[in-house]
């Protein structure tokens, strides 16, 4: 029987020490099945993005270990950085990979939020598919406020935790459980050290400010690069493709005189998501993966 395959993309609150992001990485590792396939850790946004996959049950231990880890090592009275943050570990995605139902990684989020819930006495939110009610569906609704606001904002009769305790843990905040498909985190630097300029086209651009309906923005200034940034998750690459979004952007930039500088991308992409926009740019309309030769091998 083939095993049922799922990811798992953490968001922990820690880009600028490597040690403890090297030591949450150990604690997802030390579950035996499951393997880490990358890690991303900006020391701007304070942030890292993990991401490992194996069989359900195995990614769920390894998702709690890490949850273990980061409660002991990530102190959020004490953290600053340009993303928005609400935990210790921010947000754990399941997504389904292979033979396996979009229902059967709602069940499982579901599982993995009532332990951590219990076990760990942190509140936690399902989101995304995982949502019991609309207002839980996207993460920056959620997250409004962060780790700060919370104090207030857990006590509202609209943001009781869906498991955990009622009031938000001391040093690691809360944290967004959920099942949700692919997602493409992209951000776009711009020639310009202008936070506003970059605020003003991901206001644009973003759903909640009346663009696109599959795409979540944010503008800020990386100091790292000395330049402000775009920062962008794309929720479904088939319906929205990453020229799209840069043609947005570079649209938007014109308006204020700027171009973009260069690009990034944060964690994995799949090969479909290259592939559209390499054949826009290329002007191959009837490109296909097959006609990729490690897609052969």
């Amino acid at each position: 029987m083939n095993p049922k395959i799922i990811e798992c993309v953490p968001n922990i609150s820690e880009g600028k020490n490597l040690e403890v992001v090297q030591k949450c990485i150990q604690a997802i590792e030390s579950v035996k099945g499951v393997r880490m396939i990358d890690s991303s850790s900006d020391p701007d946004h304070n942030r890292s993005v993990l991401t490992f996959i194996g069989p359900v049950e195995e990614v769920l231990e390894a998702a709690y270990q890490l949850t273990v880890q980061a409660l002991q090592l990530i102190d959020l009275r004490t953290h600053s950085g340009t993303h928005p943050r609400m935990g210790a570990v921010d947000v754990i995605p399941i997504i389904p990979l292979v033979n396996i139902t979009m229902e059967e990684c709602i069940q499982a989020s579901e599982q993995l939020a009532k332990r951590v819930g219990n076990d760990l006495n942190l509140p936690v939110y399902l989101y995304a598919n995982s949502a019991k009610s609309e207002n839980r569906k996207k993460l920056p609704s959620i997250r409004k406020g962060e780790f700060e606001g919370f104090d207030k904002k857990i006590i509202e009769k609209e943001w009781t935790p869906d498991y955990g305790p009622t009031r938000k843990h001391t040093t690691a905040g809360v944290v967004a459980i959920g099942a949700r498909e692919f997602l493409i985190a992209y951000n776009i630097y711009l020639d310009t050290t202008d936070e506003k300029i970059a605020e003003s086209i991901a206001r644009s651009i973003r759903e909640s400010g009346g663009g696109h309906k599959y795409l979540q923005a944010k503008g800020m200034f990386i100091s790292e690069k000395n330049m402000a940034q775009v920062s962008m998750n794309i929720l479904d690459f088939n319906k929205l493709p990453l020229y799209r979004v840069i043609e947005l952007v570079r649209l938007e930039a014109k308006r204020y005189g700027v171009t973009i500088k260069e690009t990034e991308l944060i964690g994995l992409i799949p090969i479909q998501a290259v592939l559209s926009s390499f054949a826009y740019y290329a002007q191959l309309p009837m490109l296909d993966s097959t006609q990729v030769i490690e897609m052969k091998l």
